[in-house]
């Protein structure tokens, strides 16, 4: 099949797009891509073509190469846009660098807009091994996909059935100049280790090794896809019968994760924390059977990234870093029929019939007290003992006090002393 035959192929979900755009960076790989599609737009009806190059400035010779863009977009009659960027330095000035362009190409992304990459079948086989010899699992297995979502749009690789060889082929036969990235003859660099000495030396034993290890990456797919199937199916049950909603934070019932097999409960989590934290290493699910096994009146966490899960009684819940921060202390409420912004905590509105005096939010700090109609002063801890507020919310839980005494409690309709109800939007994930 043709290189063009494939593109259409790849491509035509996205034929009605509003843009295609090229991640051009002058290299063999996206100046194939950019020539071939610029020539098959000539023959068929394809979205505007547009490319972006992303300047790094990280070495003296990419300074040439926003020229060289330039030159070719110009000779194809495509508009192209240099993005300039700071890259800062981090444990891997690789993944930094790959940061700061997919930023800045996200940045620029419009509504199903398309974003199109030029990494080919060799690339796919080197990051499957890559990632296996980091101990990935099925997920950092299945390598790159051919389409993922990035910002408003769509981010599509459509060569990744494509060997190096065959854009080389079609480069030459074209006549088209590129430019070579000299960082990627640094063996320090694990990428080009792989690609420089290690895939070289299995293609003499296996000539076939890169097709090989890309068709591996394809089942990790196939397979990481039902892993998603059988986690939405488990997950489904624990995410019912939620009782406090209004707290805007995900949780998961324990009772139906507990009937699933340890595989299963990591699976479910996993799927669960993909789009909260970075995915738990082997050594760390410890934490999980802590959570989980722990008694029920209990308060025990397992902390993450950016965040942790919290236990409450039969339910585990996830607070980021921003819900774990303390709050501020007492906010004044001047004007109760306009809502109140707490700071880093939501926002306050008052329905019903506002007390008269003085009106004032604070936070628990122990020892409050306050009338309950029908059962006379009550221990406020007592009170959310017996709603089943979870612990974790008690701190942010707004207050409110009238000349220095409480009146409602936020969200607990029980716990009002008048004819109002204080109603919380809790600040979300």
């Amino acid at each position: 099949m043709s290189l063009d035959s494939r593109l259409l192929s790849v491509l035509a979900p996205w034929r009605g797009s509003s843009a295609w755009w090229v991640a051009f960076s002058g290299g063999l790989d996206s100046t194939v891509l950019l020539h071939a599609l610029v020539r098959l737009a000539e023959r068929r009806a394809l979205p505007p073509i547009r490319a972006i190059h992303v300047h790094h400035g990280l070495q003296v010779a990419a300074d040439d190469w926003p020229a060289h863009c330039q030159q070719v977009c110009d000779r194809l009659g495509v508009a192209l846009e240099v993005v300039r960027v700071q890259v800062v330095p981090g444990a891997s000035l690789e993944r930094a660098a790959r940061d700061a362009r997919y930023q800045a190409f996200a940045a620029r992304l419009g509504e199903d807009e398309l974003l199109l990459t030029g990494q080919h079948r060799d690339d796919q086989a080197e990051t499957l091994l890559f990632r296996l010899l980091r101990g990935a699992g099925v997920r950092g297995l299945a390598a790159m996909p051919v389409a993922r979502a990035l910002a408003s749009g769509q981010l599509v690789r459509p060569l990744l059935d494509v060997s190096r060889a065959e854009l080389e082929g079609y480069a030459r036969a074209n006549g088209l100049a590129w430019v070579e990235d000299p960082s990627n003859k640094q063996p320090e660099y694990s990428r080009n280790f792989l690609r420089r000495q290690v895939l070289p030396l299995l293609q003499q034993r296996w000539p076939q090794v890169s097709s090989s290890l890309a068709r591996t990456a394809a089942h990790m797919a196939d397979a990481q896809q039902l892993l998603d199937e059988l986690a939405q199916q488990d997950l489904a049950v624990a995410q019912a019968g939620i009782d406090f909603d209004w707290l805007n934070l995900p949780s998961l019932a324990l009772a139906p994760l507990r009937e699933l097999t340890p595989a299963r409960q990591r699976n479910a989590l996993r799927h669960w924390l993909a789009a909260r934290t970075l995915a738990p290493d082997e050594n760390h699910w410890a934490g999980w059977e802590c959570l989980r096994d722990a008694r029920a009146d209990a308060t025990p966490r397992w902390r993450l990234a950016g965040g942790e899960l919290q236990r409450s009684g039969e339910r585990i819940w996830w607070l980021p870093d921003g819900w774990l921060a303390s709050v501020g202390g007492p906010v004044d409420w001047l004007d109760p029929s306009v809502e109140l912004l707490l700071p880093g905590n939501g926002s306050l509105r008052l329905d019903g019939m506002p007390p008269t005096g003085r009106l004032q939010i604070r936070y628990r700090k122990g020892g409050e007290v306050m009338d309950v109609s029908g059962r006379g002063r009550r221990d406020l801890k007592r009170l959310l003992n017996e709603a089943g507020v979870p612990a974790f919310t008690r701190g942010r839980l707004p207050l409110l006090y009238c000349d220095e005494q409480l009146v409602a409690v936020a969200n607990l309709p029980q716990l009002s002393a008048g004819r109002c109800a204080l109603k919380w939007c809790a600040p979300g994930c």
